[in-house]
């Protein structure tokens, strides 16, 4: 058997080098500059590298269109979060279909500690240019209620969005920009490659914003017995400022690989998206886009992509009831809450335990961020101790 084809049916590559890059750098220079949020970068190195095939550039006003009303893209193709670029109304006053502009940093890049950038200055150095095909307003209430599901400014997502310029352009792109991801983060074509090279065709991919707790083992190393192999993708992209910074996301990841998981079986390495917090929405996207790394399967726990109470615990499951599983490509693994019961003396859900959950310990990255803020040690039953001892020393540096 041979891997999962690229979402669309082929991988896309927006990337130049050699002689085409600088010819295009060059000309970047007389080009108008448009700033991006750390958001909109991410989304771009990630477009240029085939992460979000069949996307090749930022989505025009029929796209941004049907993905808010229909969930899909114009092919039909499931498509549940816009990836669009947003510019104040004095910028798209002054921009038309045909026209190119240069697009810039606003912020460290991708070897930058992965927190959420929504400022947008001068830019900080061109990274690409865009072919503008459509200049349009956007609707960020409509966009808030599709997406989040709420108008409320309480979500992190929604307070952004309405923070947000008002206006998106639309188009292709192409990036030379060096290095065009974080030194942790492997693309689509060298995930690919390695699992080619390891034989696997049925491989599960792995979510995560937070280090690895025990209840995400768990839920992996079930998933791994029924494939050939897992791609664990931690977001090292943008976050909230109460999420760990993602080097230490990574670096947990790392010791728990190296301690507890057999080395042919799990590839380690960063997806370097910004996390949306959209919830049901999310979960769909982060499928599909992990069908261009090579994964046939995707976990879905509980509260995928969730945030505070904005989203029921089996919404990011249920929303896959709503979509062509032969569109989509992908099979979902659906795994209920994981926890560690003191009767079991085991890690178990609801469908393998019959014990009460009053003697049940409940595992979640919100838990285990609590603890590190409070200065106060992970127990064995949240985290393994090695990843313990390496959270807490850093939350202890940095009290």
């Amino acid at each position: 058997m041979s891997l999962v084809t690229p979402y669309g049916g082929r991988l896309v590559d927006r990337t130049v080098s050699g002689v085409t890059a600088a010819s295009l750098r060059d000309a970047a220079r007389h080009l108008p500059r448009l700033p991006l949020s750390g958001v909109e970068e991410a989304d771009l190195r990630l477009i240029a590298c085939g992460a979000y095939s069949p996307l090749e550039g930022f989505m025009d006003r029929e796209t941004y269109a049907c993905v808010l009303s229909r969930m899909t893209l114009p092919s039909g193709l499931p498509w549940t979060v816009p990836v669009v670029l947003r510019v104040d109304p004095a910028r798209a006053r002054r921009l038309a279909p045909g026209d190119r502009v240069s697009l810039c940093a606003a912020g460290p890049g991708p070897t930058g500690d992965g927190r959420e950038d929504s400022r947008r200055g001068t830019g900080t150095g061109a990274l690409g240019v865009l072919e503008v095909r459509d200049v349009f307003p956007a609707d960020p209430l409509a966009e808030a209620r599709a997406v989040y599901g709420t108008e409320s400014p309480q979500h992190p997502a929604v307070a952004r969005l309405l923070a947000s310029p008002g206006w998106c352009v639309g188009g292709p792109v192409r990036v030379w920009a060096t290095p065009l991801l974080p030194p942790w983060a492997l693309t689509p074509a060298e995930t690919r490659a390695y699992f080619e090279t390891m034989g696997w065709s049925r491989v599960v991919g792995f979510q995560t914003r937070n280090p690895v707790h025990r209840a995400h083992e768990h839920l992996q190393k079930c998933a791994l017995e029924m494939v050939d192999g897992l791609l664990l993708h931690p977001l090292v992209g943008p976050t909230r400022e109460e999420d760990l910074p993602a080097e230490i996301r990574w670096r947990a990841c790392e010791i728990l690989v190296h301690h507890y998981y057999p080395p042919d079986r799990v590839l380690l390495s960063g997806f370097a998206a910004a996390m949306r917090y959209a919830g049901p929405r999310e979960a769909v996207f982060h499928a599909v886009v992990r069908r261009n790394f090579g994964c046939s399967h995707f976990v879905v726990g509980r509260d995928h992509a969730g945030v505070g109470s904005f989203y029921g615990p089996l919404d990011a499951q249920r929303i896959f009831d709503r979509l062509d599983p032969a569109l989509l490509g992908v099979e979902v693994l659906r795994f209920g809450a994981a926890s560690y019961c003191r009767r079991c003396r085991s890690m178990v859900t609801d469908k393998s335990c019959p014990h009460p959950p009053a003697i049940r310990v409940s595992l979640s990255g919100t838990e285990l961020r609590r603890r590190l803020r409070e200065g106060r040690g992970l127990p064995s039953e949240l985290a393994r101790p090695e990843v313990a001892a390496f959270l807490l020393r850093l939350a202890q540096k940095r009290a």
